[in-house]
């Protein structure tokens, strides 16, 4: 059966031509099904426990960032008139209506897994009470943590004639109450739900036989609802209903017109807070008098709004999953140290020796930080040269590099002020950078900057060599152990040189067209990629050897997509393994036949980016930052290298590529109609899981 409930519809008869509508997948109802192949994950009784309710808050939390983004871009088409159609034809309001269909289903299964889970969490020992559920002895501790910690922070605000409608700020939970005053007049009061305290509430707990703690868990909510009379002292509370909102919080940055880069960005994420609301949930219990309040103040529609059973904040259930209950979670692994590296051997002298490749989480990033530090205490080492897109908090990276300043080297960095979401945090690393010394570039003018680079200058005696790091992830420690990424140390004189050149587009002013050995978008990473691909089609049609696996995060690119198309109709075989957004129908008679899709979800976030060619038997593979996106490819600064020494090619088409290939456990098989479902699971003897085959093989060689 596919994993979408509903039947699959009919295969579509092959169209006259590869740009016909019928052959493209939309974008946006892709995405929404890499959303519920994340929500198998948490129906999957196969995971632990807390892993699977950390699974459905992620859930929550993609969608939170769905509505952010995509959906507030598709309303803005929508109120500026605009009815242009993407490859596969639907309009924006197409879009919007088949978004809600799908969004409503994926939220009804979400509430069915939630209840199943709190019902194995109550037999495992962790609880989730209500107020009115709660013992004598729990409401007393429940009574104490109110007055003493939530009580102080709330801040009730009335609405009326002189008090207008609050702001209600982006994904913040919210009461809407229905106080009567001596009068008998009816008022209305909103509440924040604080977000600066822990959601969840620890009540009481026992030792069990076991030696496992029995918890009692209350949500905040539900302890403010319960003393709602304290806020509102001679007044009786009617009723007192929860909403949560979603606003527009994509960035309008007016780049080419804005003389501080750094500036336009800080008052860009100041503005986001104020976007327009695109989605308003409310408890399905929440009358229409006080929905309809709402909907006038906060200016929604009726197809902005949607009615939730159950908790309206999804992705707060992560609080959940970080209770420390080890039995109920993956087991721990620690990642292994390179075999490349030879005990006691100097770290540059390692990548003279050969080039070495990092596969993450299974080998450590600590090799990257050490690989820094020990450039910035190198007296040899003249300059130090990077990118950074997400580093994320208490960077080990960037305290290398300050270090690295004070030991007297030049650093230089372009930080992608950019990156969403994560615009605040760059700009603190980037002024935090600039006070020590850093050479720091903010951003290069309209495209990101999402190249993950490293360059390091040695003089060696009376010769300058040049050692580089790239990578297909970002230099964050954090998600370097919950991403699979890959990355290449090398000291190649012509890496080093487009490295270089790189470098100098980056900070200076470049016109420059080609490079010696990377593909860099937006200058030639297309063209030579697209090369690449026609190459494997005459190969094909020459009898030689020709096969494509391109592993990614999103395929959308409907020129790369075309040439697919053209690859399986002269013979080429094609393997795409693509985690999230797939534009491509595969297996359409006549079209894709040759072409399959799988997509694996699993406990490490699939972030690898690798694509083969098998040219005739002369195997080349380029691996980098980018996915095969037009964002990507035409409005992003993309790096792609290849691998050069042969016997790390084997490796990763025999040892990763193939892994993922083999994946029975994890990975879903798409249809031609776009919908997945499980691939096909033989016997527990020969059942793959890739992530937990790679872990294994990890952990034989440690």
């Amino acid at each position: 059966m596919p994993a979408n409930p509903r039947q699959r519809a009919r295969k579509p008869a092959p169209p006259a031509g590869l740009s016909h509508p019928s052959l493209y997948v939309n974008r946006e109802l892709s995405l929404l099904s890499f959303q519920r192949r994340v929500l198998e994950e948490a129906q999957d009784e196969s995971n632990p426990l807390l892993e699977r309710v950390k699974f459905l808050s992620i859930v929550g939390s993609n969608l939170d960032e769905f509505y952010m983004v995509r959906v507030a871009g598709l309303l803005n088409q929508v109120e500026s008139g605009i009815l242009d159609t993407g490859p596969d034809g639907m309009s924006p309001g197409q879009q919007l209506d088949a978004i809600r269909e799908e969004y409503e289903q994926i939220m009804e299964d979400a509430h069915e897994c939630r209840v199943a889970l709190f019902d194995e969490l109550r037999h495992a020992g962790i609880e989730i009470k209500s107020f009115a559920k709660l013992d004598e002895v729990e409401k007393r501790a429940a009574r104490k943590y109110f007055d003493e910690t939530i009580y102080p922070v709330l801040t009730p605000l009335a609405v009326d004639p002189g008090r207008p409608f609050p702001h209600i700020s982006n994904l913040s939970l919210n009461f809407s109450i229905i106080i009567r005053g001596v009068n008998g007049d009816e008022r209305f009061a909103r509440l924040k739900v604080p977000d600066t305290l822990p959601q969840l509430v620890t009540l009481g707990g026992a030792r069990g036989r076991s030696l496992r703690r029995h918890v009692t868990l209350c949500w905040i909510e539900d302890l403010i609802q319960g003393h709602m009379d304290r806020l509102f002292p001679g007044m009786e509370v009617q009723e007192a209903h929860l909403f949560h909102v979603t606003r527009d919080a994509e960035l309008e940055i007016q780049e080419l017109e804005s003389g501080d880069l750094l500036e336009t960005v800080e008052e860009g994420v100041q503005q986001r807070r104020f976007g327009a609301v695109v989605r308003l949930k409310v408890q399905e219990s929440m009358p229409d008098s006080v929905l309809d309040l709402l909907r006038v103040n906060l200016e929604l529609d009726d197809t902005d709004i949607y009615r939730i059973n159950g908790p309206l904040a999804v992705s707060r259930l992560k609080a959940i999953s970080s209770i420390d209950r080890p039995d109920l979670k993956y087991p721990h692994f620690a990642p292994a140290p390179l075999r490349a590296i030879k005990k006691k051997e100097d770290l540059f002298a390692a990548i003279r020796r050969s080039d070495i490749l990092i596969h993450h989480p299974f080998d450590s990033f600590q090799t990257v930080v050490e690989f820094l530090k020990a450039a910035a205490r190198d007296p040899q080492v003249l300059a130090i040269k990077m990118t950074l897109y997400r580093v994320g908090p208490n960077s080990p990276v960037v305290e290398a590099l300050m270090e690295a300043v004070e030991d007297g080297k030049q650093v230089a960095v372009m930080v992608e002020l950019k990156a969403r979401f994560d615009e605040e945090s760059n700009i603190e690393w980037a002024r935090a950078l600039e006070r020590v010394g850093v050479h720091v570039v903010y951003g290069f003018p309209g495209v990101k900057v999402h190249s993950k680079v490293l360059l390091i200058v040695r003089k060696e005696g009376d010769k300058i060599r040049r050692y580089i790091h790239m990578s297909t992830g970002n230099y964050n420690a954090v998600t370097a152990g919950l991403y699979t990424d890959m990355g290449l140390l090398t000291c190649s004189e012509e890496f080093g040189a487009d490295a270089t050149d790189l470098f100098n587009y980056l900070t200076g002013y470049s016109a420059k067209g080609d490079y010696r050995q990377l593909l860099v978008a937006p200058v030639n990473l297309r063209e030579k990629f697209e090369q690449m691909i026609r190459r494997e089609i005459e190969h094909a049609k020459a009898g030689r050897e020709a096969r494509l696996i391109f592993k990614m995060n999103a395929l959308v690119d409907q020129r790369i997509i075309r040439l697919l198309y053209e690859a399986s109709q002269a013979g080429v075989d094609v393997d795409l393994i693509c985690r999230g957004i797939c534009c491509l129908r595969p297996g359409v008679e006549g079209i894709s036949d040759r072409i399959h899709v799988r997509s694996i979800v699993g406990r490490f976030l699939e972030h690898t980016r690798i694509f083969y060619f098998r040219n005739g038997g002369k195997e080349e593979i380029y691996m980098g930052s980018a996915d095969l996106m037009p964002r990507n490819i035409n409005r992003r600064v993309e790096t792609l290298f290849p691998v050069l020494k042969r016997t790390l090619v084997r490796s990763i088409k025999d040892a990763i590529l193939k892994t993922y290939r083999d994946d029975s456990v994890k990975a879903r098989v798409m249809n031609s109609d776009g919908t997945y479902e499980r691939a096909p699971r033989p016997d527990k003897l020969k059942a793959v899981d890739s992530q937990a085959l790679l872990l294994k093989t990890r952990k034989n060689r440690a």
